[in-house]
């Protein structure tokens, strides 16, 4: 039996809505000053890769506890040595997020700066380990953690998702003169994505790496280095009640503005919050990586190099295939070097089975520490 639709996915951007409010207009300069501020710091770290890789493992952890997949920091650092017997489920799909989230960012840069369907595809096929697009068969529901009642019937016909995706794409990379704020903007577009819910799976993980890359795509960052899953986890039941909001007030006119403006001073304050956030850990791993400088260069002067360095920093924990392959040394090299960097206390030496690893300990208390603050 074909399941009817609850809610009716509203034109782009959403009729008669005023975001000029007092309230809104606040939470945008402090956002704006925080995105500012942080696409500075950000620019000023020598290799991007760095905090690509290493902050999208925070937001690739963060961003699977909302939909409760759940692993260990050691588990995730573990994780990107590519050691496949240490995966756990878990931190195999933390591993897939991060992976998808850096393919988009290539692809969209590819593009010059489009942001299409088919990336989205791509990025679903590469979280989920599948070759499927956009649905195609009725029957999805979203329910009631508690309860279990249905809470919400996204579109079920294969051909009004792909109406409704067409419509969103061309909305997120269309840019008038006089338009919507970048940031309103954002969060229409993520209510927008939810809310058509196209995929089979995932849709809450590849929505949320759809707002970075918005914010990459409308130049408020250069990299996806601003990640929203802490502050939905912080705010997990504001994000699902305001969510359901606008789909519960839709045809009201009134409150549903009202339900509208509540969603996107939500979204809007959890990207100030995360943007302050993310510019201490950037200027506290730049700090971190100045210190380990100028040790390395006390203690091991022959040994420095930027790629070593960044190497140590790209991976928290790290290999000496790691290092022969970013340095284009031989393996013997490559481990003379981490033995040397443990002997003067940069790296600590770990071994399980067969296996030999490094880790940089102060990055990995600085993550751990930024995690509490967060």
């Amino acid at each position: 039996m074909r399941v009817q639709p609850s809610y009716v996915i509203p034109c782009l951007p959403p009729a008669d809505i005023d975001f000029q409010t007092t309230e809104i207009l606040i939470a945008l300069i402090d956002a704006h000053r925080s995105l500012a501020e942080l696409k500075g710091c950000a620019d000023s770290i020598p290799n991007q890769t760095i905090l690509i890789n290493t902050l999208a493992l925070q937001e690739a952890k963060a961003s699977s506890e909302v939909e409760s997949y759940v692993t260990t920091q050691d588990e995730l650092f573990q994780a990107d040595l590519h050691i496949s017997e240490w995966i756990s489920l878990a931190a195999k799909e933390v591993s897939r997020y991060r992976e998808a989230l850096m393919h988009g960012f290539e692809k969209m840069r590819a593009q010059q700066g489009i942001l299409s369907n088919a990336t989205l595809i791509d990025l679903f096929q590469l979280l989920k380990g599948s070759n499927e697009g956009f649905r195609q068969h009725s029957g999805t529901v979203l329910k009631n953690e508690k309860t279990g009642s249905t809470k919400f019937v996204p579109p079920q016909d294969g051909a009004e998702i792909h109406a409704h995706m067409r419509a969103l794409e061309n909305f997120i990379n269309t840019d008038e003169p006089g338009e919507l704020d970048s940031l309103i903007k954002m969060a229409i577009i993520h209510h927008q994505f939810e809310s058509i819910h196209p995929f089979s799976d995932g849709n809450g993980r590849i929505g949320r790496i759809l707002c970075v890359l918005y914010l990459v795509h409308s130049g408020l960052l250069n990299t996806p280095v601003l990640y929203l899953s802490r502050y939905i986890n912080q705010y997990k039941s504001d994000y699902y009640r305001l969510l359901q909001a606008v789909r519960d007030t839709a045809g009201h006119a009134l409150s549903n503005a009202e339900a509208w403006r509540a969603w996107v001073v939500y979204l809007i304050r959890g990207v100030a919050q995360t943007a302050k956030q993310t510019v201490w850990q950037v200027n506290a791993m730049r700090e971190l990586m100045a210190q380990t400088k100028q040790r390395m260069r006390n203690a091991v002067p022959k040994l420095y190099s930027q790629d070593l360095l960044n190497n140590l920093f790209r991976h928290p924990y790290t290999r000496i295939e790691f290092v022969q392959r970013d340095l284009n040394i031989t393996r013997q090299t490559a481990a003379r070097y981490l033995r040397e960097l443990v002997k003067v206390g940069l790296l600590q030496e770990h071994s399980q089975g067969k296996h030999l690893y490094f880790i940089n300990q102060p990055l990995v208390q600085l993550l751990l520490q930024g995690e509490q603050e967060c």
